[in-house]
């Protein structure tokens, strides 16, 4: 089992997952984060970090249409971050909103901890 960031991540990235993963497997999006499925230990210290519940086992059916995408853009394209960010200043707008995925999800890689 891994865990894995879902759509409700997007524009809201808060980051507080990041904080506790004893590991460092978060990837840093533009507008999201992402989790290394093969780094990820399954240790779920991140699930109760994220405000928007964007994180979810991959025994979840939500987390399946998820896994792929956090496998490509953690491999490469997106930089690994160990620190908490900046979280977005209208974070709160998007938490809980539906279809984030088509209208805001950018492909582009994040700053990363440097």
């Amino acid at each position: 089992m891994t865990y894995i960031v879902t759509e409700d991540c997007i524009r809201c990235k808060y980051m507080d997952c990041v904080e506790v993963c004893p590991v460092d497997c978060f990837y840093e999006g533009e507008n999201m984060l992402i989790i290394h499925p093969d780094e990820c230990i399954d240790c779920g210290v991140c699930e109760p970090e994220c405000p928007p519940e964007a994180i979810l086992p991959d025994t979840d059916p939500k987390a399946e249409a998820w896994l792929e995408l956090n496998r490509e853009y953690s491999d490469g394209l997106w930089p690994n971050i160990a620190r908490k960010g900046e979280s977005p200043a209208d974070a709160e707008n998007y938490k809980g909103m539906e279809g984030k995925y088509e209208k805001f999800f950018s492909r582009e890689p994040g700053k990363g901890d440097g």
